[in-house]
């Protein structure tokens, strides 16, 4: 078709798999950073079990003050610290640890969120049969939350399927980075619709597997 003159299928291929080397990677250490300091933001609340409200004020700053930052300034201010971590602030590499930082803090508030809505009557009786406070988080409180914690990760993987669209602006590669090389500064439409339609049906498989996820672990 004439309309697809311009796409070079071999380097949509590419651009796909590196959005996906980025979305997994960053999503993955995204969890990793994101879980404790949700729990930690819990805990140290007014009331909650560890109530430390200087480390909750502390917590809370830094969270917001990450959260409300664009995402696309990010990239751009983390630029010699990404360099520092990783030696390079083009490619994937270069990618991830600016898509960490924007989307851990987001993570952290809907891991917090999920955490309030847990039945007080739980953590009272494990609280009941002599449970430490790690004991009440991680037999209690997580399971507990854990379709919400799953919601949270479903959203926050897509919010990342924009992320690393914008990724493309400094270099790193992927969909985003193909839409604006070809799709926007040569005017190729076609490049352009056909990564705005591979990112559209992305977000839709994350999140139909995400609601099959949390519709299983809901009927436990």
């Amino acid at each position: 078709m004439d309309f697809f003159t311009n796409i070079d299928w071999p380097e949509i291929a590419r651009a796909t798999r590196d959005t996906l080397l980025m979305l997994f990677g960053s999503m993955a250490l995204t969890v990793v950073f994101g879980v404790p300091l949700g729990v930690l933001l819990y805990l140290s609340g007014k009331g909650r079990l560890a109530a430390n409200p200087v480390l909750n004020a502390v917590l809370s700053l830094v969270v917001n003050i990450l959260r409300s930052v664009p995402f696309i300034i990010l990239l751009i201010v983390m630029l010699p610290v990404t360099v520092l971590l990783v030696g390079t602030s083009l490619g994937v590499a270069g990618a991830i640890p600016p898509l960490v930082v924007g989307a851990a803090p987001f993570y952290a508030r809907l891991v917090e969120t999920a955490l309030r809505e847990v039945d007080k009557g739980v953590v009272e009786a494990t609280q009941a049969m002599g449970g430490s406070t790690f004991q009440i988080v991680t037999r209690a409180l997580l399971p507990e939350a854990m379709p919400g914690i799953i919601a949270g990760a479903t959203v926050t993987a897509i919010a990342l399927v924009s992320y690393t669209a914008m990724a493309g602006v400094v270099g790193a590669g992927g969909l985003g980075d193909l839409a604006i090389r070809f799709g926007y500064q040569r005017f190729q439409t076609d490049v352009m619709v056909v990564t705005v339609v591979l990112l559209l049906v992305l977000v839709q498989i994350l999140q139909m597997i995400g609601d099959a996820v949390v519709a299983r672990v809901s009927h436990r």
